[in-house]
């Protein structure tokens, strides 16, 4: 989702077409929520917002994509943002940590609104195959093309694993940190997302070379 400062610099059709797409993400992860995500048909979505189904393909691809919205908004962020990073001043794995919290911070709209979105989204992934399963691909389709960047710009061998492996380090933190937000009690807010995730990234080293013969806290 775009921040509303972000949403200032826009024309007018161009801050419609966020406005739509904001009142299709919002109502569908509550209606799913309500309802169940086979209890709710494309046409009952549509008629809620009052947009046209034409409307929605313009926006979504699919229901599983409107309740994967959220999350997507982050890791589209982070995959346009690759193309313009600081490569080779520092090792690319903490460049990648610096660009994820950069683009989880462009999400921040000071209030609640994104974070909700990706609790409600979360919850309706974990009983909902068919929203897993496009998760998993949305993931697969955009570290490839994370990677493809990498390579590029590095200029490494295509068969070079180590672009692939400090992503999915990445992302394997982003979803540590992710289970761990939301298993906190109390309130869920996009800074203590972002505690978590700078907590996790810390964690990475000595993960590296963990045995599990010395029980260690938690940094």
């Amino acid at each position: 989702m775009t921040t509303t400062s972000e949403a200032g610099k826009l024309t007018l059709r161009e801050r419609k077409k966020l406005k739509t797409r904001a009142g299709l993400v919002d109502t569908a992860l509550a209606l799913f929520t309500e309802r169940g995500f086979d209890g709710v048909t494309l046409d009952e979505l549509c008629e809620a917002v009052e947009v046209s189904k034409r409307t929605f393909f313009r926006n979504f691809a699919s229901k599983e994509q409107v309740a994967f919205a959220p999350l997507e908004a982050l890791w589209n962020g982070l995959r346009d943002d690759v193309e313009h990073l600081p490569l080779g001043r520092a090792p690319v794995l903490e460049v990648l940590q610096e660009a994820l919290l950069a683009a989880l911070a462009r999400l921040d709209d000071g209030g609640a609104a994104w974070v909700t979105r990706v609790r409600l989204s979360q919850e309706l992934a974990a009983r909902t195959p068919s929203i897993a399963a496009y998760g998993l691909q949305y993931c697969d389709r955009t570290s490839a093309a994370v990677e493809a960047t990498l390579h590029r710009r590095l200029s490494l061998d295509p068969d070079d694993p180590r672009p692939r492996l400090a992503l999915d380090l990445v992302i394997a933190a982003f979803h540590a940190a992710l289970r761990g937000w939301t298993s906190k009690p109390g309130a869920h807010t996009h800074a203590s997302l972002a505690t978590e995730l700078r907590s996790v990234f810390t964690a990475i080293p000595g993960a590296v070379t963990f045995s599990g013969t010395t029980r260690r806290s938690r940094p």
